[in-house]
């Protein structure tokens, strides 16, 4: 793993010890690293939802080839 130092607004600060003091994250190292984690996931949703969205259409449009979504 590659050690990361990086400079936040307090306010971030105080929310990511409000995670930890939860028990959702066990330290603010954790909280970040989950923080980005969670971003990058829907980042990967968002994009496989565009596929499937631009594949519905082109199933209503091309019917004989696919099925659009609405439809299952």
């Amino acid at each position: 793993m590659v050690q990361v130092q990086l400079r936040m607004p307090e306010e971030a600060v105080k929310e990511i010890d409000k995670l930890v003091e939860t028990g959702n994250f066990k330290s603010r190292s954790d909280a970040v690293k989950g923080i980005v984690m969670i971003y990058m996931e829907s980042q990967k949703t968002r994009k496989f939802y565009q596929m499937l969205v631009e594949r519905s259409e082109e199933a209503r449009k091309n019917p004989e080839k696919l099925i659009p979504l609405d439809d299952l």
